[in-house]
């Protein structure tokens, strides 16, 4: 990836709709919502501070990430669809629940 965000903005990659409710109907892709969910591609350098200073970002590449359905601007890069957010615009980072499980076993 070759974009490289600015302060505290974040190039996400949407994934993929659910097109099956958990009832087996199945979602046309004009009734289907955008993604809410993604894959962190790229991070900035930081917020910047009052002071100047450069607060590192809470969330890092790979990590993958809840935003509002309307947040931030997709652009086109290399034929792939990306989507720029504010880390603002990042309601929460999604742990995997394997990952999750691993850690109680750890810690049992």
């Amino acid at each position: 990836m070759s974009i490289k965000p600015l302060y505290d903005r974040v190039v996400v990659k949407r994934l993929a709709a659910e097109t099956t409710t958990s009832g087996g109907i199945v979602i046309p892709d004009k009734a289907a919502e955008k993604p809410t969910q993604g894959k962190v591609i790229a991070v900035g350098n930081g917020a910047q501070l009052a002071n100047g200073e450069l607060r590192p970002l809470a969330v890092k590449v790979g990590d993958r990430v809840l935003f509002g359905q309307y947040a931030g601007t997709e652009i086109k890069h290399d034929g792939e669809t990306y989507l720029i957010v504010k880390e603002s615009d990042i309601f929460a980072v999604l742990e995997d629940v394997e990952e999750q499980k691993q850690d109680k076993e750890k810690a049992a």
